[in-house]
């Protein structure tokens, strides 16, 4: 596949992985992206994960023609990218490294050599020169990781965006919900924790002329590029992407999940313009995690269980706070049989987030609802409805 005249797309599908780094559930596989600057001198762009190393040696030999690569540029050392450096260096022992310093350390920690005789340490504006094609590099610590590099092509007008700007999905696999579904559960789910980070980056990257952004996951962004930074930047900032609530709730017997339908029939008569609803126990909770995010306003509902609060909505919000949650309206309902605790205890998991407004409505379900929990829901439905009236 042709990026540009010079440059080629190398990189692979997988459909045989289930589990993206161990816990993202990817149905529609994933992609490990990896391009060629074929220029007076030629650059390979990152390589791929090693089940797909001789193929993606196969297509790199393919481009070459004949020719031989002079530079491996390796932005970012997580294994799905790194883990055919060594294949390459045999197959292309003339061929210098190129990285920074803490992927060099980082090289030699997974294969024992930090190729001290052929690499080339680069960091913050540092220059390569192919030919025509004039590479620069910036650096993007904590965007994931710390060794991270993104490399800017002057003649094409190319950021190689390492995983900034990727998503979940193989590139030959059907995408009818667009771009931004699986880009999202990707951030949140991935890099959400390093928003200022990314931010760091993304206005280094404004001062950049950038025409086409090439990620390591997902497709290659060539038109409406301003769609995709927007996203990046709400998201980055922890902003509200989407007006309307997100009800996740965890339920033993079913009658805290009455209690989660009727607050959202309720939000449906006042007029919300969204209603998403998880059931902690049989949800994706990376998806569930991907809307807490996505939308202004949340209600956690669930059960006192052993003096504290359902195991699956203590996960819950353990992954909301470890990707520092922020910014949004919150809402309690609670539910216990006798001394029910759960909102103290959600409310105390949450007292380190940041610019959280709490609803001055909360919901106390003694056992199942009835008339007086059933009044809560209205107050509470009303109170997060009030903007939208």
């Amino acid at each position: 596949m042709f990026i540009t005249e010079d440059i080629k797309y190398i990189g692979v599908n997988d459909h045989e992985i289930d589990l993206f780094e161990g816990q993202y559930d990817v149905p529609e596989g994933m992609a490990y992206n990896s391009y060629v600057i074929l220029d007076d001198k030629i650059a390979v762009m990152d390589t791929v994960d090693a089940n797909f190393t001789e193929q993606w040696l196969a297509q790199l030999q393919e481009v070459l023609a004949g020719r031989q690569p002079d530079y491996l540029i390796v932005q970012h050392m997580e294994p799905d990218h790194s883990a055919s450096i060594m294949d390459f260096a045999d197959a292309y022992p003339e061929a210098q490294i190129v990285a920074s310093a803490k992927a060099f350390a980082m090289i030699k920690n997974f294969f024992g050599t930090d190729f001290a005789d052929k690499r080339i340490v680069v960091g913050e504006k540092d220059t390569l020169s192919l030919g025509q094609h004039e590479l620069t590099f910036v650096t993007a610590p904590m965007v994931h990781w710390p060794e991270v590099i993104v490399t800017y092509d002057s003649k094409d007008k190319i950021l190689f965006s390492a995983d900034g700007f990727g998503k979940f999905g193989a590139l030959d696999a059907e995408d009818e919900e667009g771009w931004a579904c699986e880009a999202r559960r990707y951030y949140f789910g991935i890099v959400g924790k390093y928003g200022p980070q990314v931010q760091a980056l993304l206005k280094k990257a404004a001062a950049l002329d950038i025409q086409i952004i090439c990620p390591l996951h997902g497709p290659v962004l060539t038109e409406n590029l301003g769609y995709y930074w927007n996203l990046y930047n709400i998201w980055s900032n922890y902003g509200v992407e989407s007006e309307g609530v997100v009800i996740a709730y965890t339920s033993i017997y079913g009658n805290t999940e009455d209690a989660a339908m009727e607050l959202a029939n309720q939000l449906h008569e006042n007029g919300c313009p969204d209603i998403v609803m998880y059931d902690l126990a049989r949800c994706d909770m990376a998806e569930a995690v991907e809307d807490a995010f996505r939308y202004g306003k949340i209600v956690l509902a669930t059960t006192t269980y052993n003096g504290d609060i359902f195991p699956f909505m203590r996960q819950f919000i353990d992954h909301l706070t470890e990707r520092n949650f922020q910014n949004r309206t919150v809402a309690f309902m609670e539910n216990g049989s006798w001394a029910p605790v759960a909102t103290k205890v959600m409310k105390g998991l949450l007292e380190k987030s940041k610019n959280l407004t709490y609803t001055e409505a909360t919901v106390k379900i003694l056992s199942a609802v009835n008339d007086d929990s059933r009044a809560q829901i209205k107050a509470l439905a009303d109170e997060l409805c009030e903007s939208y009236k």
